[in-house]
């Protein structure tokens, strides 16, 4: 696989969460200029970061959805400068096709759509004519409630037939379980234990688990005290053989992939 300038071979890398957004669940408000988001991924990059994921519109449960333009007045001044002044491949994080292209247009490298197994094929399309890597994500409106395991690999292979149908190549594409999204707590930790299943779809993997609810339910804590739980999951993602893991404590879960890494010989 490819994404931007950067050819990827058979490890786990590390995407760096930028959120440009006032109301994100676990880094709301932190990041949401063009400066303070700049300097924000000069220190990511320097612990290690290996892409940087760009949201401007926050995602967590109960969000407000915001418009277009307000979007685009978010994460394209921040693209445009991260891009003048680092050498990273960027993901913007959109379900917006105006945004998706905009943000392509600017610099951006990959496309990553919380709705990529449902609505994808316009945003497929978009990848297709940038030559982007496409991030589709499991997510559903209702939950699966019979034959989870299955019912989720069945969605997540429409998606790609939907992708590829759309003028994607296959080796553009890559999966994510959608841990949050349209899932019970019991799901999210079946799609965790069970991840190396959606090697059968044969594209990589990329689990986003960083500070959610699914560790927070379990260890009774906070946002801001879900590193450790993080981390495990993080680990459990290299050894089923994930290629991509969507962390907001980029040096802690760098240092916890090398050394999983070491241990299992792919150093």
């Amino acid at each position: 696989m490819k994404i931007g300038n950067r050819d990827l071979n058979n490890r786990t890398y590390i995407m760096g969460i930028l959120n440009i957004t006032p109301d994100s669940f676990s880094d709301g408000g932190k990041h949401n200029t063009p400066d303070a988001a700049l300097r924000h991924t000069e220190k990511m990059i320097k612990e290690g970061a290996d892409i940087i994921d760009i949201g401007g519109e926050s995602t967590r449960p109960g969000y407000t959805p915001i418009s277009i333009e307000e979007e685009l007045e978010r994460v394209i001044p921040v693209i445009e400068k991260i891009k003048r002044e680092f050498d990273i491949p960027l993901s913007i994080d959109t379900c917006k096709h105006r945004v998706a292209h905009e943000a392509l247009e600017a610099g951006a490298d990959m496309l990553n759509d919380i709705w990529g197994t449902e609505h994808n094929e316009a945003m497929a399309q978009t990848a297709a004519k940038y030559n982007a890597s496409f991030c589709l994500m499991h997510n559903r409106s209702t939950p699966i409630k019979h034959n989870f395991m299955p019912e989720l690999l069945k969605d997540m292979e429409q998606g790609i037939k939907n992708a590829v149908r759309a003028g994607l190549d296959k080796d553009r594409i890559i999966i994510d379980p959608g841990i949050g999204f349209g899932k019970t707590y019991e799901q999210n930790i079946i799609v965790i234990n069970e991840l190396e299943k959606l090697h059968t779809l044969g594209c990589p993997i990329l689990l986003g688990a960083s500070r959610k609810s699914l560790i927070g339910i379990t260890l009774d804590l906070p946002v801001e005290e879900r590193l450790e739980g993080t981390l495990a999951t993080s680990v459990i993602a290299v050894l089923k053989g994930a290629m991509f893991l969507r962390v907001h404590n980029v040096k802690e879960n760098k240092r916890a992939v090398l050394m999983t890494e070491k241990i299992i010989g792919r150093w």
